[in-house]
């Protein structure tokens, strides 16, 4: 096998600078799993409601009526609110961005539970505001260079905000 490290990638080409993509980009969605069923579910409106009620966006067998509810908000962040019983891979009141006791930003990677479903959030690296300039190649911590400000993404919520909701929704048998 000739597995090239990471580091080994060439200068030319495309180098990202930033992780503020358009309002929306870089497919959020989320890897829906359970015993052998595997599913992804596209964030294509900005409130989701998961849980077993028929009128949710994500309709999982199992789980109460709503069970959680993912908004995207006018920062272009996805947040989960857990409102049954379930588990979140960090520590909620860490997050400074969105506090509460229920509630997570979700970056790639994030997992949540949501009865016995296993849910992990994902979203291409351009647009995640999460790591800038490559992801860890491009620093850490005290050595993360900043990046420019977020756009104003004001005028894409508002008209995301005015959208329909989400007219199917995946039901797991």
């Amino acid at each position: 096998m000739n597995a090239r490290h990471i580091d080994d990638r060439p200068d030319e080409g495309y180098t990202p600078t930033t992780t503020h993509a358009e309002f929306g980009a870089g497919n959020p969605r989320l890897r829906v799993s359970r015993d052998d069923l595997r599913s992804e579910f596209a964030l294509e409106v900005d409130v989701v409601r998961i849980g077993s009620g028929a009128d949710n966006e994500l309709r999982l067998e199992d789980a109460d009526p709503v069970h959680a509810t993912i908004t995207h908000d006018d920062r272009d962040e996805y947040v989960v609110e857990l409102h049954g019983e379930g588990e979140m891979n960090t520590n909620p009141d860490a997050d400074a961005t969105h506090p509460g006791e229920r509630k997570q930003t979700l970056r790639t990677g994030a997992r949540f539970t949501v009865g016995p479903w296993e849910l992990v959030f994902a979203r291409d690296e351009f647009a995640d505001h999460g790591r800038p300039f490559g992801g860890r190649q491009g620093g850490e911590y005290s050595d993360q260079p900043l990046q420019p400000s977020r756009p104003g993404y004001d005028e894409a919520a508002s008209v995301e905000a005015d959208a329909p909701t989400h007219p199917d929704s995946a039901e797991e048998n």
